[in-house]
């Protein structure tokens, strides 16, 4: 069963940075995607940001220029780097991944919440 791991939340003022890791239980190198998701309170989950296994990225509009996706195959973990972090940058931020190109992520981690004061 694999299992993903996040960490790196925590409380940061407007501007400042944080960088999230997901650490998976097995080698990535199955996964042809892995991204993040974040949700805050009686809001749908929004897709943050998502890396195929060759490395090709995609942002939501809202983050382009600010967050960063990477991974490290020989680490089994995905990173997200946010830099000029916003108030509406808080929520929780889930970690996701999935062996198939399209469709619904099949695995998830437990979250790490981020939340950022003005």
């Amino acid at each position: 069963q694999v299992q993903l791991v996040e960490s790196g939340g925590g409380s940061v003022q407007a501007g400042g940075s944080l960088r999230l890791s997901c650490a998976a239980s097995g080698s990535i190198f199955s996964f042809n995607r892995m991204g993040w998701y974040r949700q805050t309170p009686g809001e749908e989950r929004a897709l943050v940001a998502t890396i195929r296994s060759d490395g090709r990225t995609n942002y939501a509009d809202s983050v382009k220029g600010r967050f960063t996706i990477s991974r490290d195959n020989a680490k089994n973990t995905v990173f997200l780097q946010m830099n000029s972090l916003k108030p509406e940058d808080t929520a929780v931020y889930s970690c996701v991944a999935d062996r198939s190109v399209l469709g619904p992520y099949d695995y998830w981690g437990q979250g790490t919440q981020v939340t950022v004061s003005s």
